[in-house]
């Protein structure tokens, strides 16, 4: 299996990973420039939340000799689910969620609204709306 729990090492690849995957899904949603392209950076997500033992311990990575993809995991919630943008659609997201649903019991998320691609996505893996909303700066999260 290509899914084991990340390292410090897996660090520069997950903020990687994390940096390019916010900026093509949520820029377009919230149109913050200097959020999404001055403040959003590689070390800086690492050094302010990803390097925490706390948070590093939650996270599972897809390594395959290179870490395509991650996903941060609290309890039985699924925080995080990111794949390189280069490696999507190549079954990578599937095998990590099937994963986690297997062997962590993970059985919820919440996804904005606008993202119509991760709702069909989780959807095909079993997840179904509930349409419980919270407005939070004019955005719609559902879980």
């Amino acid at each position: 299996m290509n899914i084991r729990k990340a390292s410090r090492e897996d660090l520069s690849r997950i903020g990687e990973i994390y940096v390019f995957n916010n900026r093509a899904n949520y820029y377009p949603v919230f149109k913050d420039k200097i959020y999404s392209f001055s403040k959003l950076q590689v070390i800086s997500i690492i050094d302010e939340y990803f390097k925490f033992d706390e948070v590093l311990e939650s996270i599972y990575v897809f390594d395959d000799g290179l870490v395509s993809a991650f996903m941060e995991i609290k309890e039985t919630e699924i925080c995080k689910l990111y794949v390189d943008p280069f490696f999507q659609n190549s079954g990578i997201g599937s095998e990590l969620i099937e994963f986690v649903i297997k062997e962590l019991k993970t059985n919820h998320l919440w996804v904005l609204q606008e993202n119509d691609k991760a709702i069909s996505f989780y959807q095909k893996h079993g997840f179904h709306l509930t349409n419980t909303t919270i407005d939070i700066e004019n955005t719609n999260k559902k879980s």
